[in-house]
Formats: structure tokens, sequence, C-alpha cells
């Protein structure tokens, strides 16, 4: 077989070149190809363009790889936009249990339902948070006192500063579990009481248990220092010892103390 001239190379690339022109014009002006099938197979082979999957369609290219093409969005379809409740015009609503002036809205009114306008919070550090779980062990009050017992104490959630990862906190107004904890438990001084003798209580069961691993040491001390006198031991009776009410004879061994009772035929 003969080699190719050099003119002949050319004309072969030439050649190519035009044909791949011609192939990419027909994919530009008819990017979506008729649906085509073949009566040699038993099923359905259609265009990859025709092809929906999620909300876009799928275009053969014809060179090996497919096109994944996105419907644009309607620009023109109505945005639904959520507004929160503006302030209410004519007058302050509500009163603050503090300083006694007017506001419309404040954070602890619209998250704890707490009357007191913004500048008395924030200048005042008694309306301050309190985690639950600090609230249960500060007040004596049980997960009931907080999500069953009438009204629902309110509470925001935030995440745990310490780690995200951990479970969000429920942050309650401390002012809102002072009281309902007077409402349980009667007084400060029974809280206080009642504080104290857990506290005795815990001390008590802390003093038990150690006592008890205290005692399990001693005896696993004990036990590895004993040692059992495995040596026989010969008995070395005295003289036998007639009782005439049970016309039974006895003799103890001078020793160990042991008794043996027997009868003479």
């Amino acid at each position: 077989m003969s080699k190719l001239s050099d003119a002949q190379r050319a004309k072969v690339e030439r050649n190519r070149q035009r044909a791949l022109l011609l192939r990419q014009s027909r994919l530009t002006s008819r990017p979506y190809p008729e649906r085509e099938t073949k009566s040699d197979k038993s099923f359905e082979v259609a265009s990859s363009s025709n092809n929906v999957l999620g909300g876009s369609k799928i275009i053969d290219t014809g060179a090996g790889f497919l096109l994944e093409e996105t419907p644009e969005e309607d620009s023109s379809a109505p945005v639904k936009v959520v507004h929160e409740p503006g302030p209410v015009l004519g007058g302050d609503p509500f009163r603050c249990e503090d300083c006694g002036k007017g506001f419309q809205n404040s954070y602890l009114y619209k998250h704890f339902d707490h009357p007191v306008c913004d500048d008395c919070r924030e200048s005042d550090e008694k309306h301050a948070l309190i985690t639950k779980t600090d609230a249960k062990q500060e007040f004596l009050l049980k997960d009931a006192d907080f999500d069953r017992r009438e009204p629902l104490l309110k509470f925001i959630v935030r995440k745990n500063p310490h780690n995200p990862r951990w479970g969000d906190m429920k942050l309650y107004l401390r002012l809102q579990v002072e009281k309902r904890a007077l409402n349980i438990w009667g007084s400060e001084e029974e809280i206080e009481e009642a504080r104290e003798k857990r506290q005795q209580n815990k001390e008590k069961m802390k003093q038990k248990k150690f006592d008890k691993k205290v005692k399990e040491l001693r005896k696993a001390v004990r036990s590895s220092l004993w040692t059992k006198d495995t040596s026989s031991h010969e008995h070395s009776f005295g003289s036998e010892i007639y009782d005439e009410e049970t016309d039974m004879y006895s003799k103890t061994c001078t020793s160990c103390e042991h008794t043996v009772k027997y009868e003479k035929m």
C-alpha cells in the first residue's frame, strides 16, 4: 500500500474539518432531534433530548456525552413574601410593668408574653434567660412543670454554644420560672429546705457508695492475705464421760474441743 502524499493528507484533513462543521451546524439548528425507533428490538429507543428528569431535559449531543438543560424559572410568577405584623397605629396598646410607659412591641412580649419594654430589658439584669437544665436543678422542677402544667411556659430555642452538634437549648425567662416554682412549692423557704434535704440525701448516697467500695477493698485485701490451713488434724480425746440419764458416753478433744457421743453395747 502506497503512502499518501502531503497534498492528499491535506485534502483528507480539510474534508474532516468540513464534516465536523456541518455536524455542528446541524446540532445548533436542531438541538432536539426527532424520536427514533428500531424495528429489530422489542423496546423503543428514544432520543435523550426528549427525556425529562427532575424537571430538566437531557440532550444527546451525539459526541458520546449528554447535556442537562434546566428550565429557567418563570420570573413573572408571583413570589409569596411573609411579613411580620406591624405595630398598631393610634397609640401604645401595651404598658411596661417596670417603667409604666406604653409600647407597641418588645422582645420579651413577643417571645414570652411578658409586658416589659426593650429599654427596661436592656437596662435590667432581672430579665435574664435560663436553660431548662439549670432551672430544674436550681428550682427543683420537673419536665411536666414546664411542658404540661398550665399555663405552659414559653421559651426560645438556641444552638448550644459549646458544641453546635449537640441538642438545641431551650431558654426560659427566669422571672416566669421563679413564679412557677413559687406556685408549686409555696414559698422560697420551702424551696431552700427541699434543696438542702436533697443535697443531704445526695451526700448520704455518695458516702454509702464510698463505704461500699472501702468494704469491698478490705474484703479483697483480706482474701489475698488469708491462707487456708490444709494440714490434717488428729484429735486427742480425753477421758470418757458417762451420762446416766441418756445412757450415753462422750469424750472431748483437748485441742479443738470436738465432742463425740456414743453408746456401749
